[in-house]
C-alpha cells in the first residue's frame, strides 16, 4: 500500500523548499505527494507550481477565533510560558516591541501569568488550552478534505503561523499523525507558542534541536530530526547560478565595478530604509569610488514603498524588483528567475550590508563579507536598545554577532570604513563565516530537502518509535 504525504505551505520561504529543492522529488519516490499551498490558486495557471512532482492544491479555508475566551487563554498561556522560561530573546521583544502595543485587557493578564509560573502550573494550563483548541473547528474545508482522502502523515511547516495550526486540529480530530517542521533557526525563540503537541519535528540543526526540547518538553517524548537548512540547497545547485555579466546586466549593474548589496529586514519590526538611504548618498557623494548599491528589500514584505526613494541617487544606486509587491502575504511565491536573482545576488556581491537579519547566512555561505549594524539606523535612534538586544542578547543571533564573522559597526563611518576595507581585502574573516554558515545550516551539501524527504518517509515508517534522527 502507497504512503500518502500531505505537506503545508504559507509562506514563499518554504515555497522554495518544495519548488526548488530536492525535497519533493525524493518524497515521492516513498510515496503519493500532496500539497496544500496558499501562492497556489486553482484559477490561475500557477506557473511556479507546475514542475513540481507532486498533487498541489490550494489551501483550505480557516476562520480566525472568534470567542474572547480562546483569545485571552492564548495570550495568557504565552505570558505564563515567557515568565517560565525567561528567554532573553523573548524579553527583550516583549520590553521594547509588544508592551508598547498592548491593549490593556491583554496586559491585564500579566499578573496571573506571572503567579501560575511561579507556581509551576505552566503545563497543566497548555494541556488544558490545548483540548479547547484542538475543539474548535477552524476550518471545515480542511476537516472534509482530509476525510475524504486521509494521508499517513500532515506535515505543517508554519506551526507558529495563523493558518496551519487550524489544519492540525483537523488531523488531530481524524487522528492523522503530525510532523512540524521549524522553518528558520530562530523560531523556536522568538515565535509566540506552539500550543499543539505535535508526534514528531524537524529543524535544521543540533542548536535548534536543544532548543526545542528546553522550550518543549513535549518534544523529548518524540522523534526530532536534524536535516540541515533546505531553503539554502538552491545555492549548491548549479541551475540556478549565472556568472557575473549577466547578473549584472539582468539588474542594470556594471560587471566590472564592485557592488555592495544593502539588503533589507522586515519594515514591521525594524525601519532599516534609513541606513541604506544613508549608504545610497555616501555612494552617489563617491566615499566608495567608482562603486555600486543594489538595495535588496525583503522579498515577503516588500510593497514597493521604495521604488520613488533610490530614483534620485543616480544610476550607480539601484533598487532590486520584487515581483511579489503588493500581493498578500501568504500568496507571495518566487519562479526559478526570483531564486535565479536570490542566490546570485549574494554570490556577485563583494559587500553585503544588512542588520541582523538571516541574510548573513545567505552571505557567508557564498563567503561574501558581511557588515552588520549595531546602531539604529533612525534619525531618532529610537531603536537602538533594542537593536543592542538583538545582536548581543537574542538567542540564535547573538553567536552570529559576536563570531566574528561579521563585522559590527556603530555609526556610519565605521560603516563606511568597514565597506571600503572589505571592499580591498573580501579574505578578512573568511574562516569565521565559514563557521557561521556551518553553525546555522549544518549541512553545506545542497541535500537537506532529500534528508528531509528521509525524515518525513522514516517517520511514517516508525511512527510512535523514540528514534531521534
Amino acid at each position: 500500500m502507497k504512503r500518502r504525504f500531505l505537506l503545508l505551505s504559507t509562506s514563499l520561504l518554504v515555497d522554495r523548499v518544495l519548488q526548488h529543492t530536492g525535497l519533493i522529488k525524493s518524497l515521492a519516490t516513498h510515496g503519493d505527494v500532496s500539497v496544500w499551498a496558499s501562492s497556489y490558486d486553482e484559477t490561475a495557471s500557477a506557473p511556479s507550481w507546475k514542475n513540481v512532482d507532486a498533487q498541489i492544491g490550494s489551501f483550505p479555508h480557516v476562520r480566525p477565533f472568534r470567542e474572547r475566551p480562546h483569545n485571552y487563554l492564548r495570550r495568557l498561556n504565552e505570558f505564563v510560558w515567557d515568565y517560565r522560561l525567561m528567554l532573553p530573546s523573548r524579553v527583550s521583544m516583549q520590553k521594547h516591541v509588544r508592551d508598547k502595543r498592548l491593549p490593556g485587557q491583554i496586559r491585564a493578564l500579566k499578573l496571573p501569568a506571572k503567579l501560575l509560573a511561579y507556581g509551576g502550573t505552566e503545563q497543566i494550563l497548555e494541556n488544558a488550552l490545548e483540548r479547547l483548541l484542538v475543539a474548535y473547528p477552524r476550518s471545515a474545508e480542511a476537516a472534509d478534505r482530509l476525510a475524504a482522502n486521509k494521508p499517513d502523515v500532515v506535515v505543517s511547516t508554519g506551526p507558529f503561523q495563523f493558518e496551519q495550526p487550524a489544519i492540525f486540529t483537523a488531523a488531530k480530530r481524524h487522528a492523522i499523525p503530525t510532523l512540524a517542521y521549524i522553518p528558520s533557526w530562530d523560531n523556536v525563540s522568538t515565535k509566540n507558542r506552539m500550543v499543539f503537541k505535535y508526534d514528531g519535528y524537524i529543524v535544521w540543526n543540533e542548536q535548534n534541536k536543544e532548543e526545542l526540547l528546553d522550550v518543549y518538553p513535549h518534544a523529548r517524548q518524540v522523534p526530532v530530526y536534524v536535516v540541515g537548512a533546505p531553503q539554502f540547497d538552491v545555492f549548491f545547485l548549479d541551475r540556478f547560478k549565472v556568472d557575473r555579466a549577466t547578473f549584472c546586466s539582468q539588474q542594470g549593474l556594471q560587471a566590472e565595478q564592485k557592488i555592495i548589496v544593502y539588503s533589507l529586514g522586515s519594515p514591521n519590526f525594524l525601519k532599516e530604509h534609513h541606513g541604506a538611504i544613508e549608504m545610497a548618498k555616501r555612494v552617489k557623494a563617491g566615499h566608495f569610488g567608482n562603486v555600486q548599491l543594489l538595495v535588496r528589500p525583503h522579498p515577503i514584505h516588500d510593497n514597493a514603498e521604495m521604488r520613488g526613494i533610490f530614483a534620485e541617487f543616480g544610476p550607480n544606486v539601484r533598487l532590486q524588483s520584487t515581483p511579489n509587491a503588493g500581493r498578500d502575504l501568504i500568496r507571495r511565491t518566487q519562479d526559478e528567475s526570483q531564486i535565479v536573482d536570490w542566490v546570485n545576488t549574494f554570490r556577485h556581491a563583494d559587500v553585503v550590508v544588512n542588520l541582523a537579519s538571516t541574510v548573513t547566512i545567505d552571505a557567508a555561505i557564498c563567503d561574501t563579507p558581511v557588515v552588520n549594524l549595531d546602531f539604529d539606523p533612525q534619525p531618532n535612534r529610537s531603536d537602538q536598545t533594542l537593536i543592542k538586544d538583538v545582536n548581543h542578547r537574542w538567542n540564535h543571533f547573538k553567536p552570529i554577532a559576536e563570531s566574528g564573522g561579521v563585522w559590527l559597526v556603530n555609526n556610519f563611518d565605521e560603516l563606511e570604513n568597514a565597506v571600503k576595507v572589505y571592499l580591498e581585502n573580501p579574505e578578512m574573516h573568511k574562516a569565521e563565516r565559514k563557521w557561521i554558515a556551518e553553525y546555522v545550516c549544518g549541512r553545506l551539501d545542497g541535500h537537506c530537502g532529500e534528508r528531509m524527504a528521509t525524515a518525513i518517509a522514516d517517520f511514517v515508517k516508525n511512527r510512535g518509535s523514540k528514534l531521534e534522527k
